[in-house]
């Protein structure tokens, strides 16, 4: 069983920067990629980004390209997402969650593993 323990959420003014990281409590030895999610209130939970974890290769949601970056560290069995000039419309819990298949990174339906979340706040 896979744990994905995701940190780093704050309350943070527009403009501002944070970055989330996620680590798993065991080696994801079948995981084919991972993904940041968020889910804002009352709105259905949203894909931001997702990373291969072989090639490395990352596809992002239109609504964070350009201001969001996801990377990760194998050896840490972390993932990060590096989020800039941060919106109060990016104000959500964001989850981390990992995939097994070998396509529709963008789907939620095809994580198998998700983390608890981490709330962030952004203010005006």
């Amino acid at each position: 069983q896979v744990q994905l323990v995701e940190s780093g959420g704050d309350l943070v003014q527009a403009g501002g920067a944070l970055r989330l990281s996620c680590v798993a409590s065991v080696r994801t030895v079948y995981t084919v990629f991972m993904g940041w999610f968020r889910q804002a209130p009352g709105k259905e939970r949203e894909w931001l980004a997702g990373i291969y974890k072989g090639s490395g290769r990352t596809s992002y949601a239109d609504s964070v390209k350009g201001r969001f970056t996801i990377s990760k560290d194998n050896a840490k069995n972390t993932v990060y997402l590096q989020m800039n000039s941060l919106k109060p419309e990016d104000t959500g819990t964001y989850y981390c969650a990992a995939g097994t298949e070998y396509t529709g990174i963008s789907e939620a339906a095809r994580y198998t593993y998700w983390g608890q979340g981490t709330q962030v706040t952004v203010s005006a």
